[in-house]
């Protein structure tokens, strides 16, 4: 995705009880989306979840291979 051009920039934080990948288009933006891990959550909806910029809850689950799979659908765009 980064070398689609769509992701500029990247932020990693990790935070007492979550972990958060960032992404951004340009570095003085708003993250596009966030990636986070919460172990709290792991028994109830799953410790992973991709939230939006508006932050909104794109997906979460179990396996962070099924919640990325989300961000694969976002970026198919149809071409002219």
């Amino acid at each position: 995705m980064v070398a689609a051009g769509e992701w500029r920039d990247y932020g990693i934080s990790s935070l007492r009880d979550v972990a958060v990948f960032s992404v951004f288009r340009r570095t003085a933006e708003n993250p596009l989306y966030r990636i986070e891990k919460r172990p709290k959550l792991r028994s109830r909806q799953g410790e992973y979840a991709v939230i939006g910029m508006d932050g909104q809850v794109l997906k979460r689950g179990h396996d962070l291979r099924t919640v990325l799979r989300v961000l694969e659908r976002k970026l198919i765009r149809p071409v002219d």
